[in-house]
């Protein structure tokens, strides 16, 4: 016997509906924490299909119900908005939904990446946000010499050694208006 867990995920809660044998039963609601959806888990059966939409926490929810079921697959939002149109827009309205169409083999699922290659991502990203955090750093101190009129470093680079000691070097009461 199939049975297809559908959840609609949100920031605090999801709102979960089984669809088992064509139909589709309301289960009611799991809190968004580690320790609730493992207790949620562990009263699913192995041979589970759990579908959930891709929000913020989507693939933390996928780690923490994937060793308890089957299967869990991130359905693309965007798609599964194309596909059904409902007039009437509930929490158990989208999980139903996800579970049918998952049941009926319309589901447009996204890829998700082994452990190992997201970490790998979390990582690059992580890099990127600190690059840029870095750049905006730089570019404001820039902008704070420029908007005091002192003469450009004469320096090839600010920030490297020989530039931050010209900057310390710089005296306080410059920067005072």
């Amino acid at each position: 016997m199939r049975r297809v867990i559908g959840i609609d995920i949100h920031r605090t809660f999801g709102e979960v509906v089984i669809w088992e044998n064509g139909l589709t039963r309301h289960e009611g609601r799991v809190d968004m924490t580690r320790t609730a959806l493992e207790g949620f888990a562990r009263q699913l059966q192995p041979t589970d299909e759990v579908v959930i939409e891709a929000t913020g926490n989507a693939m933390a929810v996928s780690r923490v119900l994937t060793p308890f079921v089957a299967r869990v697959v991130i359905a693309n939002p965007l798609q599964v908005k194309a596909i059904a149109h409902a007039h009437v827009k509930t929490d158990k309205v989208d999980a139903g939904t996800l579970a049918n169409l998952y049941a009926a083999g319309y589901l447009p699922q996204i890829w998700t990446p082994d452990a190992a290659t997201e970490r790998l991502r979390r990582l690059v990203a992580r890099r990127y946000q600190v690059v840029r955090h870095r750049t905006r750093i730089k570019n404001e101190v820039h902008a704070i010499l420029h908007a005091h009129l002192i003469p450009k470093c004469p320096h090839a680079d600010l920030f490297n050694k020989r530039g931050r000691a010209w900057l310390a070097d710089l005296a306080p009461q410059t920067f005072v208006r």
